[in-house]
């Protein structure tokens, strides 16, 4: 099977260096956080991991709503996504997530089954499945 999408992003220094997309459209500066005994003042990998799985979580809410009677909006879901670095068991590092969704429109048990459906697809949930326990905290406004 084909894969729908690729993209290449090259990370030069680490956590103190430099991130840039193959098209040049993502192309940041990256540093340790102070909470870390960094510097700070600049993005770093769990930043752009959150956002890159709060977005990708949003959308996978839209999906799951398509050819439903209950549909949802762009507008009408937010999704913050907390990550944190913690030392692993066994050694080294793991990461830690907890997805706050709030989606409008719907009452709270739509919201339940929506976003239980939406981590089943979403491609960042299926990717950490068995390796990063996600908490999903869900709200309705």
């Amino acid at each position: 099977m084909s894969a729908l999408y690729t993209t290449k992003v090259t990370a030069v220094g680490g956590r103190s260096g430099t991130v840039r997309s193959e098209d040049g459209i993502l192309d940041l500066s990256l540093a340790m956080p102070k909470e870390l005994g960094g510097k700070g003042g600049a993005t770093n990998p769990e930043q752009l991991f959150a956002a890159g799985y709060a977005a990708c979580f949003e959308n996978a809410v839209i999906h799951v709503t398509r050819g439903k009677a209950v549909k949802v909006r762009d507008d009408d879901i937010e999704v913050i996504a907390d990550v944190g670095l913690q030392p692993a068991a066994g050694g080294g590092f793991a990461l830690t997530v907890a997805l706050d969704v709030t989606i409008a429109g719907v009452d709270q048990a739509q919201a339940e089954e929506i976003v239980q459906a939406a981590h089943a697809v979403c491609p960042y949930s299926n990717a950490v499945r068995g390796n990063v326990d996600v908490a999903l905290n869900v709200s309705t406004r």
